[in-house]
């Protein structure tokens, strides 16, 4: 017993002194430059690194864009399809929320048309979008601005474009098809007329008033696209998606993806159109114009003004 509390106190003295040995003193120069650097005691070798910022300035949010753009055109066709559908729903489950809520207010259609115009774009295809952006989705009318940005900027091919855009667009069209069907089967729109009605209205357009519905619509999603682009956090995301998303939609703007969901739900429904009217009547002509609005109405300026668009090679 005796020998084994002097190897314990023998052991404790030596570790005390091999502690001392090696520790470390601060120096009064060392001490002033953790002062510098926003460290002091306690925090001999933690120095604070600047905080990102929730919002990227203009210059940094176009190249962010760019970046953002090179990388959906250099990924294979297979993972775009696949996030596609995924993204197809998304949309399509805001387009639903928004039939199911604010296309099911007759009574204040009827004396206050403007305030359901508001609850139909407040609920429903915001929400779609965050879903598609939070967790990494291929969105063809986003990816009409991104990847032509990077395009533009010499940073991925027009071929890599091309297939982007394909595969985004059909994957898209797969998940909007597979979700009106699932709602169609679900019952839960009971005998409400809204979803008909709007599938009706959308394929009785002429040709060039749903091209610039497609244009003007498609300016404000890239928008939302472009700004949430720039946020860091998940709330400043939801705030950029939110306002451009459920304006585009109360004006009565047509969206392509979303009306790949909304015109065959009508039709399952029992809207009298034809698939070729779906397509001749609106697909066409809104996506044509989801195209330019958000290559040309969005990305063109802030590439004119941040990037190389228009500018000779020295």
């Amino acid at each position: 017993m005796k020998f084994s509390k002097a190897f314990c106190l023998s052991s404790a003295a030596l570790f005390a002194s091999s502690t001392s040995a090696f520790a470390f003193h601060e120096s009064p120069a060392f001490k002033n430059s953790l002062k510098l650097h926003g460290g002091g005691a306690g925090t001999s070798t933690a120095i604070k690194a600047d905080p990102v910022p929730d919002l990227k300035a203009p210059p940094a949010l176009y190249q962010g864009a760019v970046a953002a753009g090179a990388a959906k055109a250099s990924a294979p066709f297979g993972k775009i399809f696949k996030l596609g559908i995924v993204s197809g729903a998304h949309i399509a489950f805001g387009a639903y929320l928004a039939v199911t809520v604010g296309g099911a207010c007759p009574g204040i259609a009827a004396s206050n048309p403007g305030l359901q115009k508001i609850i139909l774009g407040a609920f429903g295809l915001p929400f779609g979008l965050i879903m598609t952006l939070v967790t990494g989705g291929e969105l063809f009318t986003g990816n009409t601005a991104l990847v032509t940005a990077a395009v533009m900027e010499g940073k991925t091919t027009k071929k890599d474009l091309v297939k982007n855009w394909v595969a985004s667009y059909a994957g898209n069209f797969a998940g909007s098809l597979l979700l009106a069907y699932l709602v169609f089967k679900s019952g839960t729109l009971g005998a409400l007329p809204g979803s008909v009605a709007i599938a009706t209205a959308k394929c009785s357009m002429p040709f060039a008033t749903a091209f610039v519905r497609g244009i003007m619509c498609n300016w404000l999603v890239c928008m939302a696209v472009y700004m949430a682009s720039g946020c860091a956090s998940l709330t400043s995301k939801m705030v950029a998606v939110w306002f451009p998303i459920s304006a585009f939609v109360a004006l009565g703007l047509d969206h392509s993806v979303a009306n790949m969901f909304l015109i065959p739900l009508g039709i399952l429904r029992g809207a009298e159109i034809s698939i070729s009217q779906m397509f001749t009547s609106n697909l066409i002509p809104v996506t044509l114009g989801n195209i330019i609005g958000g290559a040309l109405c969005v990305m063109a300026p802030y590439g004119l003004t941040f990037g190389s668009w228009g500018k000779k090679d020295e």
